[in-house]
């Protein structure tokens, strides 16, 4: 019997992984994605079939972990947010040599509009970029049965699947139909193709070849894929391929059925070949998609001379932020829809670090201390405590990406910056910041790193940290001199002694690393809630 169930598109993708026979989901926090590690940590399947759900130290360590998983024969799941896919991008593009055995599927989520990231990139460069195939469902229900397919055709093909969701599609909720079909997990099975699973040259540049091949039989297949489809319209004064949820978008403004020919694009590599029957009904197409112009500048080789292509290069759409119904609505020529002013009561509210959390007091020290240094620089990192760059703190020069922070601090110091400070979160440290301590003690940096250590994973809603328990133990294994690792408090009460312990090790010409540490207070209300 069918169940329905109201779900994110993130807990869609996380229930149609657990019903393909999954066996362990691999993943670091990372908004909009978290929640289909945690929908699959918190439901009764896992711990019945004792599928793997801690989280990963990052999202390399995760995407390496979920692959050895699939050389096993088992189906494995890859989880995080659109930049996370650079942290991991040299093992997946080696994923992409190598091959799926067990069901392999990468899942990105992507955030134009920058709701909480530093850019927006658009995964599907990526899955270009590997010769990799692309799923980008249009709605939830359309998520569940994608992922479904995406285990089955990872193994027909014997390839990793990126699963492509965006902001609005993995945070909105829609009702999901599931039958009781649940795939039982795979055996224990090793590849029949071992070679290509050792990326030495002489065998890369066969599987290279191989995967030139395999790429051509991927786009034929999306071809002929039940999720990419092309209907006729009454109207051939325009013609419209919509990708992923802008889909949905385009069927929001016609419930009646849209009046236009539309080539819907939910697998890739794109089917050039549907484009072209497309092309052949009208001489104007307009493209809607989520992100970046990836199809709008490849249709250029596609189409024949005269076929004019509107989109977001030419404004018919916006360049940058989220597609919307009502952006849709506009490049269709349609009337806009009424548009409600915001009550007087509603007020801008940038996001704060939350009374009484640590980062405040630790910040108020540093400031303190910091006034009596002219050229002092401090190089920030990616966590809730990059909000110190806000006022009143107005405590950071720098924030680029995760673990930058001490690794730019050593840059500036060498450069003659005196004294560089870094602060860099817990979590954040042992995701990527441990390589830049090593760097630091063997070029003897003259660098201080503060490591914020709120015992979670703060950011993303108090996720366990990898680190926690362990700072001080791994920073010393590193090599930091056991005298120069301080351990402060942040409270009012110790402001006295929290500043001179930074003033002292500002002053030693050498690495040093202060470990500020007071649990998160959102982590700590729930913890006394539990009790």
């Amino acid at each position: 019997m069918a169940q329905k169930n109201l779900l994110l598109g993130d807990e869609a993708l996380a229930l149609g992984a657990l019903h393909a026979g999954l066996s362990g989901v691999y993943a670091y926090p990372g908004t909009p994605s978290t929640e289909i590690t945690e929908y699959i940590q918190a439901h009764p399947l896992t711990a019945e079939r004792k599928v793997h759900c801690d989280w990963s130290s990052n999202e390399k360590t995760a995407m390496e972990a979920a692959l050895g998983m699939s050389y096993a024969g088992k189906r494995a799941l890859v989880c995080f947010k659109h930049v996370g896919l650079n942290v991991c991008a040299d093992a997946f593009m080696g994923s992409a040599t190598t091959g799926a055995n067990g069901g392999l599927v990468i899942a990105s989520c992507d955030d134009p509009s920058m709701h909480s990231s530093q850019n927006e990139q658009d995964s599907r460069f990526y899955g270009s970029f590997a010769m990799m195939p692309v799923f980008e469902p249009s709605n939830q229900q359309e998520t569940y049965q994608m992922t479904r397919a995406a285990y089955d055709y990872s193994e027909k093909r014997g390839i990793p699947v990126l699963m492509r969701l965006t902001t609005r599609m993995a945070h909105s909720r829609a009702v999901v139909e599931n039958g009781e079909d649940i795939r039982e997990q795979n055996s224990l099975h090793y590849p029949e193709k071992t070679r290509q699973w050792v990326t030495l040259p002489v065998n890369a540049r066969i599987r290279n070849r191989e995967l030139i091949k395999d790429y051509a039989q991927f786009e034929d297949d999306a071809v002929h894929s039940p999720f990419n489809s092309l209907t006729e319209g009454k109207d051939n004064g325009l013609g419209i391929i919509a990708c992923g949820i802008a889909y949905n978008y385009l069927m929001e403004n016609y419930p009646d059925g849209c009046p236009y020919p539309v080539l819907k694009v939910s697998q890739y590599p794109f089917p050039k070949e549907l484009a072209r029957q497309l092309a052949t009904k009208t001489g104007r197409i307009l493209v809607m998609e989520e992100g970046q112009a990836l199809v709008e500048e490849r249709l250029r080789g596609v189409f024949p001379s005269g076929i004019q292509i509107l989109g977001r290069l030419d404004g018919t759409l916006p360049r940058d932020g989220e597609l919307t119904p009502d952006a849709v609505r506009c490049a269709l020529g349609l009337p806009a829809l009424p548009q409600y002013p915001a009550a007087e009561v509603v007020a801008p509210r940038p996001p704060a670090l939350c009374q009484g959390c640590g980062h405040r007091d630790f910040y108020t020290a540093l400031n303190n201390v910091l006034k009596d240094y002219e050229g002092a620089r401090v190089f920030g990192d990616i966590g809730c405590y990059t909000l110190g760059w806000m006022p009143p703190f107005k405590s950071l020069h720098t924030c680029v990406e995760m673990g930058a922070s001490l690794t730019m601090a050593q840059g500036a110091a060498y450069s003659g910056t005196w004294p560089a400070v870094a602060v860099i979160g817990d979590s954040t440290f042992t995701h990527s910041g441990m390589t830049g301590l090593l760097d630091a003690v063997n070029g003897k940096a003259d660098v201080t790193l503060c490591i914020s250590d709120n015992l979670t994973t703060g950011m993303t809603g108090g996720q366990d940290s990898a680190g926690t328990g362990r700072i001080e133990a791994i920073c010393e294994g590193i090599g930091v001199e056991k005298e120069h690792i301080r351990t402060i408090v942040p409270l009012p009460k110790n402001y006295p002694d929290m500043e001179k312990v930074i003033r002292e090790e500002l002053e030693y010409h050498g690495v040093s690393v202060i470990v500020c540490r007071r649990e998160c207070i959102q982590t700590l209300r729930r913890h006394a809630a539990k009790k």
